[in-house]
């Protein structure tokens, strides 16, 4: 398959009604450490459309204004159906709130529209630095999405499926726009060694604030969940049970991101399968019935 896909939103819908707390059946650990995409997803791909919005004057090829734009639209679409998981979560009695006004505060006041204070940076550069931190977040979820499309052991686990479809068509998307952070990046980033030098900053940034928000939001989904009525706590243990069923993807997955991405000849189109990721999008639920929707609305 050609590398040059279009970028398209999908205006998907699901219909969490039947879908249970612990949508991995009798796999608390793991279904929360997968849950705290929702707690940091709704903040955090509203952040990557302002920071990008910003950026779009910065932007000379009309190609790539095109792509972002597109990758805007489907990052907005994200958002919005994780929040509607945070509802969910709410109605089962697993209050996030709490949780996830720090990430609001993270991507609102500390990475928002100008420096923190005391940050001595021009706006153009904080920019630009804010740009590499939405790229190197990029590299992640791309990683994430091509494993969860391939992750066999959610499946024989008995997952529920719509919430399977919901990480899947993400996933999905997530591969096929995986290089249009970095590109807008590297045309709007400066030249030459300080542009990698940003870039490597905001992999130095983003690793440890993703762990780290990582562990905090396992922990705090098992130790509010009502079902566990605080007789469990977030361990390493079970979570390497779950890696080792396929659950989880590996710490090797995910760590060698870092190396491969700040090789100064890297490109993200190196990363995931696109072929499987527009297989699924053709086959996944929702997008199936955005796309019909869409056909629908044409016709009359």
């Amino acid at each position: 398959m050609s590398e040059r896909h279009t970028i398209t939103p999908r205006r998907v819908s699901f219909d969490w009604e039947r879908t249970p707390l612990h949508w991995i059946p009798d796999e608390p650990t793991a279904t929360h450490v997968v849950n705290v995409l929702h707690l940091l997803l709704p903040a955090g791909e509203r952040w990557f459309v302002k920071v990008l919005k910003e950026g779009l004057p910065l932007i000379g090829d009309p190609e790539l204004l095109r792509d972002v734009k597109g990758f805007m639209g489907q990052e907005a679409t994200h958002s919005v159906q994780h929040a509607y998981v945070l509802d969910h979560l709410a109605a089962q009695h697993l209050d996030t709130g709490d949780f996830t006004r720090h990430v609001d505060f993270l991507f609102e006041k500390v990475l928002g529209e100008r420096p923190p204070l005391g940050v001595p940076l021009p706006d153009r550069e904080w920019l630009r630095f804010r740009l590499s931190v939405v790229a190197a977040i990029e590299q992640f979820t791309a990683v994430l999405g091509d494993w969860v499309l391939a992750a066999e052991g959610l499946d024989r686990a008995g997952s529920d499926e719509v919430m399977l479809d919901l990480l899947r068509w993400h996933g999905a998307e997530e591969v096929e726009h995986r290089a249009v952070a970095f590109d807008m990046y590297q045309h709007c980033g400066g030249e030459g060694l300080p542009r990698y030098a940003r870039r490597i900053a905001g992999m130095a940034v983003t690793a440890p604030m993703m762990l780290y928000l990582w562990a905090w939001g396992a922990a705090y989904l098992v130790r509010h969940d009502p079902q566990l009525a605080g007789r469990a706590r977030y361990s390493l243990a079970a979570h390497n049970r779950a890696v080792r069923k396929g659950l989880l993807p590996t710490w090797k997955e995910l760590g060698a991101a870092v190396p491969r991405y700040l090789r100064r000849s890297y490109h993200p189109s190196q990363e995931g399968s696109l072929r499987r990721a527009v297989e699924y999008l053709a086959q996944s639920p929702a997008a199936r019935a955005a796309a019909g929707a869409i056909g629908r609305a044409a016709v009359s």
